[in-house]
């Protein structure tokens, strides 16, 4: 590694959630804001929406009244 391009790295830097919640973390920043984390995303809240409701063409069937055979 060359002398004095590299930025310094903060292996305790905290991660501010929207939602409140702070972490630990190892940036090159001391402090970064982010807008959703692991506590407040549907997907590991349990709160996401089933992602097998239906492809294209069951939405199409189903928003023109078309009866599949």
């Amino acid at each position: 590694m060359r002398n004095g391009i590299h930025p310094e790295y903060n292996s305790d830097a905290v991660v501010k959630c929207a939602c409140g919640n702070t972490f630990t973390t190892g940036s090159t920043h001391k402090e970064l804001k982010v807008e959703i984390c692991s506590k407040c995303h549907p997907f590991y809240t349990g709160k996401q929406k089933a992602a097998a409701q239906g492809g294209r063409v069951e939405k199409f069937m189903t928003k023109f009244n078309i009866k599949s055979e």
